[in-house]
């Protein structure tokens, strides 16, 4: 199953669940998506969009997040932060999990000693 069927899939259990802000995301995901289609087709290229494009696309989207989101706790508006970091939990469970910084520098040293 390709990604943008995935996200599809969770769009339609949120609408049968009715959770407001789970279907607000996915529709800006599949919006999103769907823009991005137009434009990989229409561009000199004209290719299908596929999950490496769609995973870039949420990348982008979980970066807009998280500045948004130390902005609202900068500026102490948790109303605005409550939507934003539920957005961003959202987005990344369709992203590879992260290393840690303390985990890429176990992998490096790791990596260091077995080469020398």
């Amino acid at each position: 199953m390709s990604l943008k069927q995935t996200i599809e899939t969770e769009y339609k259990n949120a609408l049968k669940s009715k959770d407001k802000t789970k279907i607000s995301t996915y529709r800006l995901i599949l919006s999103s998506i769907k823009d991005l289609d137009i434009a990989n087709r229409s561009g000199p290229n004209k290719k299908d969009t596929d999950d490496d494009d769609i995973k870039k696309l949420l990348k982008k989207m979980v970066k807009q997040r998280a500045e948004s989101i130390e902005i609202y706790k900068k500026n102490n508006r948790t109303d605005l932060l409550e939507v934003e970091q539920n957005e961003y939990d959202l987005l990344t469970t369709f992203l590879p999990k992260q290393l840690s910084d303390e985990d890429t520098k176990k992998i490096c040293e790791e990596t260091i000693k077995k080469i020398g």
